[in-house]
């Protein structure tokens, strides 16, 4: 079992290329803790020997993103201190 967690601006084209490959795929919607973003986590049941193949397709076809984070703030009432947002790759 192969349990890929995608951005959703990636599921579509996976999608289409597993099932050009004639593999199945559960599509589950999720949200992430970190970004609190819409993914989707992708269930494909396969053989032994094809988890490379799968792997393969979904590091082809997924990309990493760069996104402006802001860190939470710290409450503390001898602190005004608003952190800068940071760049996240995701």
């Amino acid at each position: 079992l192969v349990i890929a967690v995608v951005q959703d601006q990636d599921v579509h084209r996976l999608l289409a290329q597993l099932n050009e490959k004639r593999y199945s795929v559960t599509k589950l919607a999720s949200t992430g803790g970190f970004l609190r973003q819409g993914n989707t986590t992708l269930l494909v049941g396969v053989e032994k020997e094809q988890v490379a193949e799968v792997t393969d397709i979904i590091k082809e076809t997924c990309k990493a993103r760069e996104q402006l984070v802001t860190p939470l703030a710290t409450m503390s009432r001898t602190s005004s201190y608003m952190p800068a947002p940071i760049e996240v790759t995701v």
